[in-house]
């Protein structure tokens, strides 16, 4: 199984499918699937290719979903070995996307093929959901497939992200939910005027500032057992004309919360215009939620995979939500199960990313364990 793993990722890689470009990762996939008997579609939307491969019938459906887009690399002169080049030094694989995921698809998708081939007549469905639209924009990509999806009233009964979630040791660390994401965008309004004639405008910047004051150290919530205590920072912040003799007429503010099961999203903005009323601001303010956070608790799915990687690796792994956020908050929406599990992901987004070839083998044995586990254990 290893030398299957290492040898697809390294064509994955090899494919410099920036966001969301899938410079013909998916077609490689496909071609594979379809020897297996897997049922193919296509979906794309816009500039995003997506991908929802079956084998089999009826429920449960276990899918496995990951995302063949990658961020950029930056610059290439830092980066030792060249970024699509895939070298393999030792045992460690180099090359964007390495951890971030195109290890994990290839673990997923032999994992997937070596069970369908020793189970051709296997219980229940074995799918995969793939796209590449999900390190930019995640507009065309997976959320709009499980649209899809659920106007056709298809299931995914459970599903497996393959997001590099282990900490320091391969399976050290499965996320079983993720925090809600919702952005604000702050416009308060002013008067702008000259500063030696401060009585003729209305700094916005000195109004907001006890708003501020509030906003940056209200605590929003104390969290609970499976989630962190909701977190806001500004992540921007504007305004002037880049004269220092010029009262600004606007003050732009740019805050995210990442928050728990708590608080709501529509509690998040009653408290903000309550905040902001009680200032007495003159304000706009526009909201982007990204995705309401989830929680799979411990039950079939969570277990299947804790007991699979306690048996190949021999490791007790922590349930965590922390982090960004993943596609799993849009496949939630289905009803499904969802779990993140993969390889480690300490160099993730930076130069010289990389994963150990022995951890992908053993993402893979986990993952065909996992399918074990969920199909045939019970029978």
């Amino acid at each position: 199984m290893k030398e299957k793993i290492v040898q697809l990722a390294q064509e994955l890689i090899r494919h410099p499918s920036i966001s969301p470009n899938d410079e013909g990762c998916q077609k490689l996939i496909a071609e594979r699937l379809i020897k297996l008997g897997f049922e193919i579609e296509w979906l794309p939307f816009n500039d995003t290719l997506n991908l929802w491969a079956k084998h089999g019938t009826g429920e449960p459906v276990i899918a496995f979903a990951g995302h063949t887009d990658v961020v950029p690399v930056g610059d290439e002169n830092q980066w030792t070995y060249p970024p699509f080049s895939a070298e393999i030094v030792g045992d460690t694989l180099y090359g964007r996307g390495a951890a971030d995921m195109k290890g994990s698809l290839a673990a997923m998708l032999i994992a997937a093929e070596n069970y369908v081939k020793g189970n051709p007549q296997h219980q229940g469905t074995i799918a995969l959901l793939i796209t590449s639209d999900e390190e930019a924009a995640a507009k065309d990509g997976t959320v709009r497939v499980v649209d899809t999806l659920m106007k056709r009233e298809e299931k995914i009964t459970y599903c497996m992200v393959g997001e590099p979630s282990s900490s320091k040791i391969l399976g050290d660390v499965v996320k079983n939910g993720r925090r809600g994401s919702i952005t604000g965008n702050l416009y308060v309004q002013g008067i702008q005027g000259h500063v030696a004639y401060p009585h003729l405008a209305d700094n916005p910047i000195h109004k907001a500032l006890p708003f501020l004051q509030e906003l940056t150290t209200y605590q929003w919530d104390n969290g609970n057992e499976f989630f962190p205590p909701t977190s806001l920072q500004i992540a921007n912040i504007q305004a002037g004309t880049g004269s220092n003799n010029v009262i600004p007429g606007e003050l732009y503010v740019q805050f995210n919360l990442r928050y728990c099961t708590e608080i709501t999203d529509e509690l998040i903005k009653q408290k903000f215009v309550e905040m902001l009323e009680k200032h007495g601001l003159n304000y706009r303010i526009e909201w982007n939620l990204s995705g309401k956070p989830f929680l799979t608790k411990p039950g079939k799915l969570v277990n299947a995979l804790v007991d699979s990687i306690q048996e190949i690796t021999g490791i007790t792994p922590k349930l965590e939500t922390g982090g960004g956020t993943s596609d799993g908050r849009f496949i939630v929406l289905m009803g499904a199960e969802v779990v993140e599990f993969g390889p480690l992901n300490a160099t993730i987004h930076k130069v010289n990313e990389s994963v150990s070839c022995d951890d992908l083998a053993k993402c893979g044995e986990i993952y065909y364990q996992m399918i074990v586990n969920l199909l045939d254990k019970d029978k």
